[in-house]
């Protein structure tokens, strides 16, 4: 399965790309997230595998995510023409996703964050999942991406709309 998603974000564009890679304000944007913690390298570092867990309507989802690009490494001065990439892939019981983001100037003070996703199933349950509900997994991919904007635009946290 596979699908695109995108939302423009009244930012500049090194601010968005910074607020992403910084893990202290993953749980304030990422919906549902329990753990992020690195298993080796550096958080958002090309190559480094961190354990992840997600609980979604009331159910947990481990997995290891592994960053496959990140471009710039240098998240400051990037030059107004260049694209910024973010890559991962993550293996969970039953399923493999690879997220491929983009960041492009929409602006002066606005970017277009595109996420393109991959999803690929084994066992029969998974794959009976991906068959029945795909919209599931494009709209909580949407909401995360909402909740991101709204925290980059108004510092709007999702833990505070959960209480």
């Amino acid at each position: 399965m596979r699908y695109t998603v995108s939302i423009e974000i009244a930012q500049p564009r090194e601010r968005v790309a910074q607020l992403l890679a910084d893990p202290v304000h993953l749980p304030k944007w990422l919906r549902g997230l329990v753990l992020h913690e690195p298993l080796n390298g550096m958080h958002g570092q090309v190559g480094t595998r961190s354990r992840v867990v997600m609980r979604t309507g009331g159910q947990e989802m481990e997995g290891t995510e592994t960053i496959t690009r990140r471009e710039p490494a240098d998240l400051h001065g990037i030059p107004a023409e260049s694209v910024v990439f973010f890559e991962r892939e993550i293996v969970a019981k039953g399923m493999w996703s690879a997220a491929r983001e983009r960041l492009t100037e929409a602006g002066p003070e606005s970017t277009l964050w595109v996420s393109e996703n991959e999803y690929r199933f084994s066992g029969v349950l998974m794959r009976l999942m991906g068959l029945v509900m795909p919209g599931a997994f494009r709209k909580q991919s949407s909401q995360h991406m909402q909740d991101f904007k709204a925290f980059a635009e108004q510092s709007i946290d999702v833990r505070d709309a959960q209480s």
